[in-house]
């Protein structure tokens, strides 16, 4: 007997949970727009290279301009890859 109530139990939980949000950032531009209500419904596009481009997307729109976290601005580099060097002297030891 309590097996089953704890099989029901867990798959009433597992229903009702909803699904999973997927990440709605991109790592590809520096800047997102997120849009809010329900004429255009809610959504982050992560599309925009400058805050300027993204605010001019924004004017008039129940949105709002942010820094994309998950933006990489620099690549890694390769292994065995060497590094430029600086162009400052290093100082005598």
């Amino acid at each position: 007997m309590f097996r089953p109530v704890v099989a029901i139990s867990a798959l009433a939980m597992l229903l009702a949970a909803g699904p999973a949000r997927a990440q709605t950032y991109a790592g590809n531009a520096p800047v997102c727009l997120r849009v809010f209500g329900e004429l255009e419904g809610e959504r982050m596009d992560c599309i925009f290279h400058s805050l300027g481009e993204c605010q001019a997307s924004a004017s008039g729109r129940p949105a709002t301009c942010l820094a994309n976290p998950y933006f990489a601005q620099a690549s890694p580099r390769r292994s065995g890859e060497r590094s430029k060097p600086s162009q400052y002297p290093r100082p005598h030891q």
